[in-house]
């Protein structure tokens, strides 16, 4: 009997059964003639450097990434080492953006210029709190969350207070900017508003009413490119937070039943927190949005191609319990740096499976296993792929365990899925389980392997009702 690991389920206390995303393992959607999917050992994290203080977000600008880590702007060099290069003060994470001539940081309300040799900070008292801000058209804007406002053309320093703008539809606040193919989407708590450039003379960009959203971002760091458009977390006015990606005049929901209630776990602090990443690699677009305790994953390319939305979860700890550590990637000299909230640097490296130089466990849930309502034996369980991938003097082990009310588990039954070499390794288990109407299954492993599985086959008994 084959048995699908893409996806799991388990159930809850109050009577429920719940989908179980695979917890550091992505999805590959691929016909390899076992399967037409398989599930890989997500990326690790090789440091690079430590940073002067928690990290705060970065960019690339020509070709090289600046970051923000506690009060610092820094470069990173080729090898990922840190240059100080200016004091932009205490905050929480900052937005950037870049002109021509100047890389706009903004840092705990206040804005900032890097022209590639001084830093300079924008006192015009007209700015007011930078809560988020964007380049388009020749001008830097910004919003303080009730006003839109842009910078001069012919002076990046200066803001006129006659041309302010506003997101009018609904009276909910602004909370962060996104530019999408030359347009500006001001995203408010409940509504996103569009806006194109009118050439006006006072402020110079006009709302066009017919691309009113009628959703939501619930916070500033909330939303990111994706797909040719932008996904964000949020809502529309009077329902719980979800996720969604933004399209002509309306937004499709992306997550699923086990997304929205983790988003419902948060409080409302912890909500307006959340930050949102899109990451492109080898043909997959990914769509993170990093929790307090965990990053949920959205894969666009799996999810097209087998018409279901397919997430998984991203985790940092031997028991994948800690937050990931790997967090506002940016891509720069042929890696994507990342750092994390302790001051580490380092790029996302598909060659390890460790974070900056730790652990990481992993997880995969099986759905149910259903024997027409009748009893029966698992006599062999088999997980088939690519075993033996393992640094040397290393032995990596995965744990099976078994549920058959869908909360309690089993002690679990090691394996050895192969040192360094080991190739023709076969993971197989010989539980010799009975269960009375069905079971689930459960693998997990903490080490340095990376061996992939492309399928689970079971050899079921059947007994008699």
């Amino acid at each position: 009997m084959r048995i699908p690991i893409l996806k799991g389920v388990y159930a809850d206390t109050v009577g429920d059964f719940v989908e179980s995303p695979p917890v550091n393992r992505e999805p590959v959607i691929m016909e390899t003639g076992l399967s037409d999917g398989y599930l890989r050992m997500a990326p690790g994290i090789t440091g690079t450097d430590q940073g002067p203080g928690a990290d705060r977000g970065g960019i690339n600008w020509n070709g090289v990434c600046y970051r923000v880590m506690g009060p610092k702007l820094v470069r990173l060099t080729a090898a990922g080492k840190i240059v100080e290069l200016g004091d932009v003060g205490y905050g929480g994470p900052c937005w950037f953006d870049y002109s021509f001539d100047y890389l706009a940081i903004g840092s705990g309300g206040r804005m900032y210029y890097w022209n590639g040799t001084s830093l300079i900070q924008i006192t015009d008292p007209d700015l007011g709190q930078a809560l988020d801000g964007i380049w388009i058209d020749g001008r830097f804007m910004t919003t303080d969350g009730e006003y839109l406002v842009v910078t001069e053309l012919n002076n990046p320093t200066a803001i006129d207070p006659l041309k302010y703008g506003s997101a009018e539809e609904d009276p909910d606040r602004i909370v962060g900017l996104i530019k999408v193919r030359g347009e500006v989407y001001a995203l408010n708590r409940y509504t996103i508003e569009n806006f194109y450039n009118a050439g006006s003379t006072g402020f110079p960009f006009a709302r066009n009413s017919g691309a009113l959203i009628p959703f939501g971002a619930v916070g500033t760091h909330a939303k990111a490119p994706l797909l040719q458009s932008f996904a964000f977390v949020g809502s529309a006015r009077n329902e719980a937070l979800g996720v969604y990606i933004a399209g002509n005049g309306d937004a499709a929901k992306i997550s699923t039943r086990f997304v929205d209630d983790e988003l419902a776990k948060l409080t409302d602090e912890q909500a307006a927190a959340i930050e949102c990443e899109s990451r492109v690699d080898a043909d997959e677009q990914r769509f993170l949005v990093h929790l307090p305790d965990k990053t949920l994953v959205y894969y666009a390319s799996a999810s097209a191609q087998t018409k279901s939305r397919v997430w998984a979860i991203l985790a940092s700890g031997v028991k994948a319990d800690q937050p990931y550590r790997g967090r506002r990637g940016v891509f720069a000299n042929g890696k994507l740096f990342v750092g994390d909230d302790a001051g580490n640097i380092g790029y996302i490296d598909g060659t390890t499976a460790l974070h900056f130089g730790e652990v990481a466990g992993w997880r995969i849930d099986t759905a149910l296993l259903y024997n027409e309502a009748g009893r029966g034996i698992i006599n062999a369980v088999e997980l088939t792929g690519l075993s033996g991938r393992a640094p040397l003097n290393s032995e990596p082990r995965t744990f099976l365990s078994y549920t058959i009310d869908g909360t309690t588990w089993s002690q679990e039954r090691a394996i050895s899925v192969g040192r360094a070499g080991e190739r023709a390794v076969r993971m197989q288990w010989r539980p010799n389980v009975r269960f009375s109407q069905w079971i689930g299954l459960r693998f997990r492993g903490a080490d340095e392997g990376r061996a992939a599985f492309a399928r689970l086959d079971a050899a079921i008994q059947p007994l008699g009702g």
